[in-house]
């Protein structure tokens, strides 16, 4: 399947490429060297004989490398210890207390 990657919020394209299964939001892409925070995907279709067909996939990418301290948490990657109650349980943000991280400067943490 045809996957572009455009830069979030300039949309420029960076490239085309193909793909088996285009990655979901809040995941980590690498392509090329190169490492990616998937933050949107959108889905394009074509009408052939009057039915709606995928045609391409667009993923909207913010370059960035995965943090050492990510985890894979239920849902999907999480930055620091998704154990702590202040925890985002996101990849975007580490927790309300310490959001630069890391966990184990924080007072509120324990191991």
């Amino acid at each position: 399947m045809l996957v572009e990657l455009r830069q979030t919020g300039s949309e420029q394209l960076l490239d085309r490429v193909e793909l088996d299964e285009p990655p979901s939001p809040g995941r980590w892409f690498l392509h090329e060297d190169n490492s990616f925070l998937v933050m949107q995907r959108r889905h394009r279709y074509r009408l052939h004989s009057g039915h709606y067909q995928l045609s391409s996939v667009v993923l909207m990418v913010k370059p960035q490398k995965r943090p050492a301290d990510a985890h894979w948490f239920q849902h999907g990657w999480v930055i620091g210890d998704p154990a702590c109650r202040f925890n985002a349980r996101s990849p975007l943000m580490r927790c309300a207390v310490i959001p630069e991280g890391p966990c184990e400067r924080c007072s509120h943490w324990s191991a």
